[in-house]
């Protein structure tokens, strides 16, 4: 990349302001609750009917997460427990 293209960008970044270019702050505490509720649920799409949607009412589909949350609870290693 040449210096004048450098320039060119930084100057558009700055002419945008708040509308546009670099992205907003880093939260490192918002980031940690979205980390928490991503991996909630790329371990419910481990139950194959939850992640295809099997269940055609929404009461049933309810049932099967709940249901999963449980066995995922009942699952969970005991570790920091003494």
């Amino acid at each position: 990349m040449s210096a004048s293209y450098r320039a060119d960008q930084i100057a558009r970044r700055a002419a945008k302001g708040s509308r546009g270019g670099r992205p907003p702050g880093f939260d490192p505490v918002v980031y940690a609750g979205r980390n928490v509720v991503e991996r909630c649920f790329n371990r419910l799409k481990q139950f194959r009917d939850l992640a295809t949607r099997y269940a055609k009412r929404a009461a049933f589909f309810r049932a099967e997460i709940v249901i999963a949350a449980a066995v995922l609870w009942l699952r969970t290693d005991l570790q920091d427990t003494p």
